[in-house]
Formats: structure tokens, C-alpha cells, sequence
């Protein structure tokens, strides 16, 4: 998988860089200290995952997931930031990030997440998922109707619960090819394309 690093902490985007070229099934096809000419960097290459620090030079890192998810909807992005800010992960996840990895994360925290979102899936810690229900507590909505059965339902609370493809087939004694098989059938009943945008709708529209 190709992955593009957007950090301006040089320290901290050499570590990256390390980890990923040493990682036997990913390749670092660029990595950048702003976000200056963002899309044309996107356009030439064509990554699968992106690495994007919230509070980088150039456009933010919260913009520059909408700017490259709405001409790129199928590449995967992964913010990175010191902190768990509640405005700037509610609007990253809306914005179409699928992941939200804190600075502190273990290198093996960090592929376990790009391994992750590079195959449709989501990475963001159980207290990320708790923020999210939390900024929805006062604010939801009961719109709309959706049908999804009682496995599907099951699925969609373990997604809120911040839980990967991985746990949720531990939990529920299926395959993981079959959790990817419910999630997808979950994403076109919502008309999503994400976990992050699955999260916010099951929330706003309480399906769980």
C-alpha cells in the first residue's frame, strides 16, 4: 500500500518515514512538511493511505481531508495530532477521516491503524468513539429510516464502540471476510462511505 506522510514535525515525520519503509507491506510514496499544492501532490501520487497532521502549515489538517476526500473519495486518511481536542476530531470525522491517531501511538499502534483504514476500515480508540457519542448527547435527531437486521445493529454498535474489522469478528464469533461483508451492506443502507460517516449517522439518527 502507498502511503503519504503530511507532517510538519520533522522529528516526527523521519519516524514515520522509518517505520513505513521498514514495513515490509507498505511503501512511502511522499512525504511533506505543509500542505501547500495539495492536490496536485495527491494527483501525482496516488497514495492509498494519508498520514495528515491536524495542525500543519498550508491548509489545516481538518480542511485538507475535505479538499481531498470530495476529489479522492476512495483514499484513506489518518489524522495525527498530540492531543484528543473534541471540535478537531468531530470535524475531522465529518469531514471524511477514517482514522485518528494520537502522536504518542506505538509504532505498532500507528500500522496497525494505516493496515487498517487501507482496508476500508476505521482505527480510532474507544475514547475517540465516547467523544463522538458525547458531542451528539443533546443533539440528536430521529429523521430518517433505515432498516438494517438485528446482526447489522450489532455491527454498527461495536463501530460506534471504536472497535476494528478484527475485534468485532472476536466479539461475535464470525469471520473477518464476514464483518466486511455486513459493514458494507451497513454503508450502503446509510449511504455512507465511511466508518467515521457511519458512526455520526447511527448516532444522529438513533439506529444502536
Amino acid at each position: 500500500m502507498r502511503i503519504a506522510v503530511f507532517e510538519d514535525n520533522l522529528r516526527y515525520r523521519e519516524g514515520l518515514e522509518m517505520l513505513i519503509v521498514t514495513t515490509p507491506d507498505m511503501e512511502l510514496c511522499g512525504s511533506f512538511e505543509d500542505t501547500h499544492r495539495l492536490l496536485q501532490k495527491i494527483e501525482a501520487l496516488q497514495p492509498d493511505v494519508v498520514l495528515m497532521d491536524i495542525n500543519i502549515p498550508g491548509v489545516n489538517g481538518i480542511d485538507a481531508v475535505k479538499i481531498i476526500k470530495d476529489k479522492y473519495p476512495n483514499i484513506h486518511i489518518c489524522m495525527q495530532t498530540v492531543f484528543e481536542e473534541d471540535d478537531k476530531i468531530f470535524a475531522s470525522l465529518c469531514n471524511g477521516a477514517s482514522g485518528y491517531i494520537l502522536k504518542s501511538s506505538t509504532p505498532e499502534k500507528v500500522v496497525q491503524a494505516i493496515r487498517e483504514v487501507a482496508e476500508g476500515g476505521s482505527f480510532f480508540s474507544a475514547s475517540v468513539a465516547r467523544k463522538v457519542l458525547n458531542s451528539f448527547q443533546n443533539n440528536t435527531i430521529t429523521t430518517g429510516f433505515v432498516q438494517l437486521s438485528d446482526r447489522e445493529k450489532e455491527i454498527l454498535k461495536c463501530l460506534v464502540e471504536g472497535m476494528s474489522y478484527k475485534l468485532i469478528a472476536d466479539k461475535l464469533i464470525i469471520s473477518y471476510e464476514t464483518v466486511h461483508s455486513h459493514i458494507k451492506k451497513i454503508y450502503e443502507k446509510l449511504h455512507v462511505n465511511s466508518k467515521s460517516e457511519a458512526v455520526v449517522k447511527a448516532i444522529q439518527h438513533k439506529l444502536i
